[in-house]
């Protein structure tokens, strides 16, 4: 007896509940998962306020197999991109399912009809739910639970995928380094970043707490303004950027950044963020009523960092002054005794930060792939 395939919008209270809670059915047993923050996750896929959709619409679907929900997808229109492009790209983001290309194949259908729907030509994805934030179906290193604001997935994912048609268009990559090999660094590097040093009016800090709000603000500002010729960006908006800053605040530890002033003037910017996901393992994603405090008070024992963004305005690229936002960070690092960092997400077609990073003697441990796929087909 064949299985009957049904796919749901996501729409009342209910469905959302299955649409979030489906994830810890989904993988249940798996050592590498970590659940997501909750009540950041109904914000990014649209059940709640989240400055991303003013600029943005999406739709979420549930598809069930004999009654019961078995995957789940958010169609997704960003605007922002599509008006910087000048493309009519929809993309899909929060894609989870069982092993079951009737299923997938129901979910995708479902999310590339309504793009086409709203005059959409192509879909990319996973973007959860934009370059911004989480992205990319992770098809290498599931040995290892992801870092921080990094996506994990089941190996059969890739497969699912493609059986809709999908193609790669690009890869992202982890790297991972030991902060005592870093202290070694290649006699070649060392000479990048006394050169600058020697060259440039450079000035090196650590942010400042007190004025942390400030220094978020400058952080995402410069962030904005050296992405703009990197492969798919989109600039965060200022009510995104307001609404980072007030979760970065709480979140990042000064010891693991860098501003870089050149002449007294702020050039670069290095953010990490310690490695939260055991934590948030811990408390099952849900921040109330105690977990909040469970992840600052035990950020203290984390000895693992995500360097998750080292940025210089487009006139200081390629002087190397991001080597030099790294090398302040490291006696702050290891004086609070941590011994690991995760080099994530670097483009494949960035091959300036690649060979930089290979040529410290990091290593590659996870790659995470997008997606590009033709609706010129969907009916």
């Amino acid at each position: 007896m064949s299985s009957v395939y049904q796919v749901v919008r996501v729409e009342d209270k209910r469905q959302r509940r299955e649409f979030m809670e489906l994830l810890w059915r989904l993988y249940k047993g798996d050592p590498n998962w970590i659940p997501p923050i909750r009540l950041n996750q109904e914000e990014l896929v649209g059940f709640r306020p989240h400055p991303f959709y003013e600029n943005a619409k999406c739709r979420a679907f549930l598809v069930e197999k004999d009654g019961k929900a078995v995957g789940r997808i958010v169609a997704i229109i960003n605007h922002g991109h599509n008006k910087r492009y000048n493309e009519k790209r929809g993309f899909f983001g929060f894609f989870d399912c069982i092993d079951d290309q009737d299923a997938a194949n129901a979910l995708f259908t479902a999310a590339c009809r309504y793009l086409k729907s709203e005059g959409m030509d192509d879909v990319r994805g996973p973007c959860n739910p934009s370059l911004n934030y989480e992205i990319g179906n992770l098809v290498e290193g599931f040995d290892t639970p992801p870092t921080f604001m990094m996506t994990y997935n089941w190996p059969y994912y890739e497969k699912l995928i493609k059986g809709f048609g999908f193609e790669k268009v690009q890869d992202l990559y982890a790297f991972e380094g030991n902060f005592e090999m870093l202290k070694n660094i290649d006699p070649k590097l060392q000479f990048v970043i006394d050169e600058v040093k020697r060259r440039f009016n450079v000035t090196l800090r650590a942010a400042n707490r007190r004025k942390f709000g400030d220094e978020v603000s400058l952080f995402l500002k410069i962030y904005n303004e050296a992405l703009q010729g990197t492969w798919g960006f989109v600039p965060l908006s200022d009510a995104e950027c307001q609404e980072l800053g007030k979760s970065l605040k709480m979140l990042v530890d000064p010891a693991v950044t860098s501003i870089i002033e050149v002449d007294g003037r702020p050039v670069g910017v290095s953010m990490g963020l310690p490695d939260y996901n055991p934590l948030i393992k811990k408390i099952n994603g849900k921040l109330f009523p105690f977990g909040f405090l469970t992840l600052l008070l035990g950020r203290r024992k984390i000895k693992k960092i995500r360097l998750m963004s080292t940025n210089v305005i487009p006139e200081y690229q390629r002087w190397g002054l991001g080597l030099v936002a790294l090398d302040r960070m490291l006696p702050d690092c290891l004086a609070k005794g941590i011994v690991e960092a995760e080099f994530s997400w670097v483009l494949e077609s960035n091959h300036l930060s690649r060979g930089s990073l290979e040529r410290a003697g990091t290593k590659r441990t996870k790659t995470y792939r997008l997606y590009d796929r033709t609706l010129s087909d969907i009916h």
